[in-house]
């Protein structure tokens, strides 16, 4: 009995694996809009009012000297010359 149980059970699931699927379908998604060439320039506008001029700021105070220093004394007329060393040979 399991045998002629196997045979239409075998049948019946090649019957059914050939059946038409039914096919998938495709919605398109929505329109992409494209945009066309540059239309020509419109006018030029107005051009804008000119704004408020500041006013002048106040001028500071002007600041105080300072305390004049006390004269130097006077030389005793001895000059002192520093004569730099005379350049050495370079080196090789």
């Amino acid at each position: 009995m399991n045998r002629t149980m196997l045979i239409p059970a075998l049948f019946a699931a090649l019957t059914l694996a050939a059946c038409d699927k039914p096919a998938t379908v495709i919605v398109p998604g929505p329109a992409v809009a494209v945009p066309g060439p540059a239309g020509p320039t419109g006018a030029t506008g107005a051009t804008g009012g000119t704004g408020a001029t500041g006013s002048t700021g106040n001028t500071g105070d002007t600041g105080y000297t300072g305390a004049t220093g006390a004269t130097g004394k006077t030389g005793e007329g001895t000059t002192v010359i520093v004569v730099p060393p005379a350049a050495s040979a370079p080196k090789n």
